[in-house]
């Protein structure tokens, strides 16, 4: 084996991509280079835009005034998200490496839509809010929408807020599409006012 090309993607973007190619050589007794070659996986995450970075500073600079003011300000900041768990069995593949001398050939069947939760949840320094399931009426796991996610704010969400003094609170969601419409964004400046850390909020988000 003899390695031919090593690569990383521009680092301005977040996305690091790392990629070695090999091509088959006869390694006789060059056992040594082949037993010194390693495998290097690529690294994905969120793609950052030019504007973004100074998004990300703007917000720093204004979170460290109100941080000047009021010093526990970030413990008064609920961080909120939904995450989908898949329902089918799913392992990572990195979890699943088969040392042998011999080809094992296992083959694993996945089906092509699998079933998924979607759960949403709120952090912040005093404790959580949630978890939160989406499910329809008749208890079947669905994805999230506007109407959805409004739903669950009015339903579940500001209920539970009652059990805290919401006057401290700043509420903070990403900039999904099912997060900022005008009726979401309206919905929960009813409740939080200009304490809200979002895409079209009073406070924008950053990326």
């Amino acid at each position: 084996m003899e390695r031919t090309r090593h690569t990383q993607s521009d680092p301005k973007h977040h996305q690091a991509h790392r990629v070695v190619r090999w091509k088959p050589q006869s390694i006789g007794g060059d056992g040594d280079r082949f037993n010194s070659c390693q495998v290097i996986y690529s690294q994905f995450g969120l793609a950052i835009h030019q504007n973004d970075h100074q998004a990300r500073r703007r917000f720093v600079e204004w979170a460290q005034n109100k941080i000047a003011v009021v010093p526990d300000f970030h413990k008064r900041i609920l961080s909120s998200d939904e995450a989908h768990f898949w329902l089918n069995g799913y392992v990572n593949k990195q979890n699943c490496r088969i040392w042998s001398e011999t080809n094992p050939q296992v083959y694993v069947e996945t089906p092509l839509h699998p079933e998924k939760l979607t759960v949403w949840c709120a952090l912040w320094a005093s404790g959580i809010i949630g978890p939160y399931f989406f499910k329809n009426d008749e208890g079947h796991n669905v994805t999230v929408n506007g109407d959805r996610y409004r739903a669950m704010i009015t339903t579940f969400f500001i209920l539970e807020l009652n059990n805290h003094e919401v006057q401290e609170l700043w509420f903070q969601q990403d900039g999904a599409i099912c997060h900022t419409s005008r009726a979401t964004i309206d919905l929960l400046k009813d409740t939080f006012g200009d304490r809200l850390i979002s895409r079209f909020g009073p406070v924008n988000w950053p990326p």
